[in-house]
């Protein structure tokens, strides 16, 4: 994605000469959104509505509204509610759709948001979407409580046997949606060879009826992986975790290619499901631009405490992609890659705590909680990730207790599962405090 020079005094600079994590601090240089040359950090606009200078203006603002074929790409925006577009908004997802190698980005009000905004977009009645078997809470009930309403089929699979997804293609397949790693256990799906798979299928379709290959990339961020770069269509993200980076703001980000902006801008604004302006302008300037030096420090954690968790003698096994004795550490090491090309395998760590049997595994995991909860300094049980602190937490009582307990070991979920988040302490530290959780069994 090309950037515009940026005049410097009487320098003329070339900003493609410049790496990744410099971008995400400086961002797009120039932008036709709105002139804030003279800021060092973006302002905050705090206006939900704007005043136009005639009714004329507001009608012409109205009709360019998401109708790029007739208007261009780079007209000056004439900006008329919040609702259908703001200035922080749409340089956050300038940005974003830069981080993330896509042509455009639309940010939504959460990651649920701009889920439901993508695959809205992709699917009516009557389609069917392939999902893997282990997905975020949220996204399997949307998936299996409400789709089927509207006569959206979803089928649940392991994506990490290729064979699975070519038994289930059909005439009325239209989304292959998946997580790598996946929420809770760190599956690792190969990007590359699924969106291979799905081109040759489209090749034989109409345009109509061609299948659309869907990443959640918030467990990696853009710094560890870009789907996009691997075939994938559309990039989604939950702002909230990793690339906000505080866990103070909500956001959703959908990304892919420009000929589908107009219809997940329509999406947004009929829904509603809008970034709030505050949020957007705290994830432009404190999260995009730390977002190297949070997720590296993280990772270097992660593989310590993955290490000391795979040795000790409470737990069953640990899945942590930067481990070699991961189902899927090869696929890691090729497509987990940061900006300087370096092996990224995120800051997510499962370990699974032995048990006799399904109840027993389940009620190790709620006592590790409540002991942490009260004895742990450096263990926050919370839900979410990416956050400066380490959050820990029980899938199978808590992210994905909608799941029942047959479908919950369907998807791969162990009861006694734990989902660790590593924060920015000092991984001594958390692993200090892990002992002592660890030592109740």
């Amino acid at each position: 994605m090309e950037q515009n020079p940026k005049n410097t005094g009487n320098m003329a600079t070339d900003d493609a000469n410049y790496s990744m994590e410099t971008h995400l601090i400086y961002g797009k240089n120039e932008s036709n959104k709105w002139d804030y040359s003279h800021h060092v950090v973006a302002p905050l606009s705090s206006s939900v509505i704007f005043r136009l200078d005639s009714a004329e203006r507001g009608a012409e603002g109205f009709m360019e509204f998401a109708n790029t074929a007739t208007f261009g790409e780079e007209n000056k925006p004439i900006y008329i509610y919040d609702r259908l577009g703001e200035p922080n908004k749409d340089l956050l997802e300038e940005n974003l759709a830069y981080a993330e190698k896509g042509e455009c980005a639309v940010t939504f009000g959460s990651g649920m948001g701009a889920i439901s905004g993508c695959l809205g977009m992709l699917t009516k009645s009557g389609d069917e979407i392939i999902a893997h078997r282990s997905l975020y809470g949220c996204t399997y009930s949307l998936l299996n409580n409400w789709y089927p309403r509207y006569n959206i089929r979803t089928h649940h699979t392991d994506l990490t046997d290729l064979n699975n997804l070519h038994n289930l293609i059909n005439k009325n397949t239209r989304v292959i949606y998946f997580e790598t790693p996946s929420n809770p256990t760190l599956d690792v799906m190969d990007i590359r060879a699924i969106a291979d798979i799905i081109q040759v299928v489209n090749n034989e379709r109409k345009d109509t009826e061609k299948i659309y290959v869907v990443v959640d990339n918030t467990f990696a961020t853009p710094f560890c992986q870009r789907p996009i770069e691997y075939g994938a269509d559309f990039v989604v993200h939950s702002l909230t975790k990793g690339i906000g980076g505080f866990g103070t703001d909500m956001g959703g980000v959908v990304i892919g290619k420009k000929q589908f902006r107009d219809l997940l801008l329509l999406v947004r604004k009929d829904f509603g499901a809008v970034l709030g302006t505050k949020a957007a302008w705290s994830i432009l300037t404190y999260g995009l631009p730390t977002l190297h030096l949070r997720i590296s420090r993280q990772m270097q954690s992660a593989q310590k405490i993955a290490e000391f968790l795979a040795v000790h003698p409470a737990i069953e096994y640990v899945n942590y992609p930067g481990l070699p004795g991961h189902r899927q550490h090869e696929i890691a090491t090729k497509q987990m890659r940061d900006f300087t090309n370096n092996f990224a395998p995120g800051s997510l760590i499962y370990f699974v705590i032995k048990g006799d049997n399904y109840d027993d595994m389940k009620n190790n995991g709620r006592l590790l909680m409540n002991y942490a909860a009260k004895n742990a300094y450096t263990l926050t049980l919370a839900v979410s990730l990416g956050h400066t602190r380490t959050l820990i937490e029980h899938p199978a009582s808590m992210t994905h207790s909608v799941m029942p307990a047959s479908e919950l070991l369907a998807a791969n979920i162990h009861p006694g599962g734990i989902r660790l988040a590593v924060g920015l302490e000092n991984p001594d530290d958390i692993i200090n405090d892990l002992k002592s959780c660890l030592s109740i069994f």
